[in-house]
């Protein structure tokens, strides 16, 4: 697949993430912007046909305009989707958008073997978000009440994975600098009323490449694998 790379080659190690154990090396994969129901079957079939001896691989990509249905999403916070294609799928969580100018990162985990557990997961993705917008001069925060990253009471960062086999896919999103007004077509989370925010509108200079070779590192030292 294109745009592989290394852990320890895709960008150095963030000055404030805390020492952490090495193990193994990473893959990660710079997808740029692919069709979200093919990158999940393409998720559910790495996961599916892993073994004890499989690397590890994060994926970093964006998403066409989409909405998508965790498996406890409930259609009324569908409010007026429109043009935008709607998938059910099998992560967890409510509902949620992803489109041009979000990082989507995906972290394909062997659990058992990384010695983590669902809530391990959760936090690294959230505090490796905090940490990076931190290096930006933005205080961020999470929830104990919903997963993600918020900026006072704006959500900037969505959260939502799915476990099978021992192993982890599906993940976290970014909002960088992106068109936010399909968030307002639905109850982002399942949240009535939720504001959505993003890098963009907090820090100037924000791209895509940029954010995604600057938050790399932080979700690869907070979940231990460089």
């Amino acid at each position: 697949m294109p745009g592989s790379t290394t852990a320890r080659s895709l960008h150095a190690e963030p000055t404030g993430a805390p020492e952490l154990p090495r193990s193994a090396p990473i893959t990660c994969r710079r997808l740029g912007l692919v069709p979200y129901e093919p990158t999940w079957r393409a998720m559910q079939r790495f996961t599916d046909s892993r073994d004890a001896a499989t690397a590890d691989e994060l994926w970093l990509l964006e998403h066409p305009p989409v909405f998508t249905l965790g498996m406890s999403g409930k259609p009324e916070h569908l409010l007026a989707p429109g043009d935008i294609p709607v998938i059910q799928t099998d992560r967890g969580g409510q509902v949620t958008y992803h489109g041009p100018g979000q990082l989507v990162v995906y972290p394909l985990i062997d659990l058992r073997r990384g010695g983590l557990g669902v809530r391990d997961l959760v936090g690294a993705l959230e505090r490796a978000v905090i940490g990076y917008v931190s290096e930006l001069g933005i205080e961020a925060h999470s929830r104990g009440d919903a997963p993600g990253v918020y900026v006072a009471q704006r959500k900037l960062a969505s959260l939502g994975l799915r476990i099978r086999r021992g192993a982890s896919y599906h993940g976290i999103a970014l909002n960088v600098c992106m068109d936010l007004e399909p968030f307002r077509r639905i109850n982002p989370c399942g949240y009535a009323g939720l504001e959505m925010t993003q890098l963009s509108d907090l820090v100037e200079g924000q791209s895509l490449e940029r954010v995604t070779s600057g938050l790399a590192p932080w979700v690869l030292r907070e979940l231990r694998l460089t």
